[in-house]
């Protein structure tokens, strides 16, 4: 079955452990709508907020995110789907969508010889 990554994005400094009740809610209904839609969360990561993170380019480190910007990655998964439209209709019932933030859904290469 074909993976996407699905990058969850939420307004800076995004805080997973700040979120309101009915994100809460949603997230612990979103895996069972997952898996109705033919779909299964293979795995994910939280990530913490964008204010810990160090950028690096070339010889540059700076404190914070790479680019100043109003939404950043929060987290992302790995998601099993049929296809990409159903990959599509999953990502449309993620609760990052009550908080104001999206999602970008990306085919994984497939590197496996056939």
């Amino acid at each position: 079955m074909p993976q996407y990554a699905i990058l969850i994005y939420q307004p800076a400094p995004a805080d997973p452990l700040q979120i309101s009740p009915e994100y809460q809610q949603a997230l612990e209904h979103y895996p069972a709508q997952i898996e109705e839609l033919g779909g299964r969360a293979v795995r994910g990561y939280a990530l913490q907020p964008s204010t810990t993170a160090t950028a690096v380019r070339g010889e540059a480190v700076t404190d914070g995110p790479f680019i100043e910007t109003k939404e950043v990655v929060a987290g992302f998964f790995i998601l099993e789907a049929p296809d990409l439209d159903v990959a599509l209709k999953i990502c449309k019932l993620n609760p990052v969508v009550l908080e104001g933030g999206g999602v970008e859904v990306r085919p994984l290469f497939d590197a496996t010889p056939e």
